[in-house]
């Protein structure tokens, strides 16, 4: 009886090693895509929200004689 109890600890240990390492694997590529976002999306906004009158009010100066 006790044997197979610990058969099942140890079992269950293993399974939650493997749940662990895939957990972290999740955190670790969802901090990535959260980092990716950033980079390719959020940044490029503020630099258009920056640029956009600069370069707005440049052509229309252009066109203003």
């Amino acid at each position: 009886m006790e044997n197979e109890i610990l058969d099942k600890l140890n079992e269950q240990d293993k399974k939650i090693d493997a749940i662990y390492k895939s957990v972290e694997k999740t955190r670790t590529y969802l901090k990535w895509t959260f980092y990716l976002t950033l980079i390719f999306f959020i940044l490029p906004l503020i630099a258009i929200m920056v640029i956009l009158p600069s370069l707005m009010r440049s052509i229309t100066n252009m066109y203003n004689i």
